[in-house]
């Protein structure tokens, strides 16, 4: 590997040649190379600077009290492309003990020996779905076999400031929030737990849009059910710390417990079922050789370009189907009203609110990890777990189409059909 000393000498390709061979990687050789190469006048370059802002301070002879002293001991340091030596500079500083100042390298920390993206990587590889036991292998794939520092004991520690970071999210005051939109849903998770007679656990989640159609994570909350205490429990404690506006609609699927704690914590409230719920409900109350021919026609409503096209789409199904399957008919007539809430608001914004997809599609990767936990583990560690993957999430989600339409909402402006309705 190559060493940063600061000095102008450099190893040529003869000399790192036999290496670079060796690991059949040409390109990493070379490109550590020239990282340390950089690194280096890059250390020389911010020390240069910070004895040329004292160059004024003199003795009384006329010498410089601030000056090169050499180099520390070379250290390791830990880079995406693998192991890099280093020597940081030392600084001599002359002046009376009260007066000296420490030299402090931005670039290269005292004590540092791995670059901070590599402070991520555990944590990555752990939440993407890489066992402990796997660290070994993985880190060795990515770095080389020089990856000191970076073991599997390392996730202990890390699991408690991921706990300590939830707590403060949860604590966090949410007074001025204002979320036009709220999507609620409740996911189940099949990880074996220490307490294997409790039931599957079930995580609470609310998510919302912002005044700038942003969407964020609201709440994220542990239970065994999608009951109206626990969602109570939620949407009090949102209210609590602050969240005192209602949102304009919430989109979720039809368990009764959310919708009866909404009522009771944000009454004017508007509700919108979920449609990716409700067709794959209906459709389980048709035989499989239907199924295709269900799938077209409820799509049919939700797709519509007006409510009145919506409706007489879904009396054609409850026509369709009515005299064999009344099941079916009876679970898509049931929420005939609050399936349609949609179109009363504007048409940008229909892809996100007739579904709780922007919860599903996050949780659809949660599932990834949590699927490949085999051992024991505790409801807190599965939750802060998923609390973590939901942060890592929500820096990909996308803003609302029409985001400039959020303000009309927010003022009451009326939407027919999607489109403002005329004065």
């Amino acid at each position: 590997m190559g060493k940063c000393n600061g000095k102008s000498s450099s190893l040529t390709i003869e000399e790192i040649a036999p290496s670079m061979f060796a690991s059949q990687d040409v390109l990493t050789a070379i490109l550590r190379e020239g990282a340390c190469k950089m690194l280096a006048e890059a250390i020389e370059a911010e020390v240069e600077q910070w004895i040329g802002e004292r160059v004024d301070l003199v003795d009384p002879a006329g010498h410089r009290r601030v000056v090169r002293n050499g180099h520390l001991p070379s250290r390791s340091v830990l880079t995406g492309i693998g192991p890099i030596d280093v020597a940081a500079p030392r600084v001599a500083d002359r002046r009376a003990a009260g007066e000296r100042e420490k030299f402090r390298s931005a670039i290269l920390p005292r004590y540092v020996r791995k670059a901070p993206s590599m402070e991520n990587v555990l944590p990555w590889l752990y939440l993407k779905g890489i066992s402990s036991s796997d660290f070994g292998e993985a880190l060795e794939a990515l770095v080389g076999p020089s990856a000191q520092g970076l073991s599997a004991s390392t996730i202990m520690r890390l699991k408690q400031q991921w706990l300590e970071e939830y707590q403060g999210f949860s604590k966090r005051s949410l007074v001025g929030k204002h979320y036009v939109y709220v999507w609620a849903d409740g996911i189940y998770f099949n990880i074996r737990l220490a307490d294997p007679g409790n039931a599957r656990q079930c995580i609470l989640v609310l998510m919302g849009a912002t005044e700038t159609g942003k969407k964020e994570l609201i709440a994220i909350a542990d239970g065994y059910r999608e009951s109206e205490q626990n969602w109570s429990e939620l949407l009090g404690d949102c209210r609590a710390r602050g969240l005192t506006i209602e949102p304009k609609l919430a989109t979720g699927d039809g368990a009764l417990g959310f919708w009866a704690a909404l009522a009771k914590a944000y009454p004017t409230t508007r509700h919108q079922r979920c449609w990716v719920h409700k067709e794959a409900n209906v459709l389980n109350k048709l035989p499989k050789g239907l199924q295709g021919k269900g799938r077209t026609m409820v799509q049919a409503i939700w797709m519509a370009e007006t409510k009145a096209a919506a409706g007489a789409a879904l009396d054609l199904f409850a026509e369709t189907f009515g005299a064999k399957y009344p099941k079916a008919v009876e679970c898509l007539t049931k929420d005939r009203e609050v399936l349609l809430t949609f179109y009363d608001f504007p048409a940008e914004h229909w892809a996100s609110i007739r579904t709780s997809n922007p919860i599903e599609s996050t949780f659809a990767t949660v599932r990834l990890r949590t699927d490949k936990t085999k051992g024991a583990g505790t409801r807190l560690a599965c939750l802060t777990m998923v609390f973590k993957l939901c942060q890592s999430a929500e820096k990909s989600w996308r803003a609302l189409n029409g985001c400039q339409r959020v303000a009309e909402v927010i003022a009451g402006v009326k939407f027919v059909d999607g489109l403002k309705a005329a004065a």
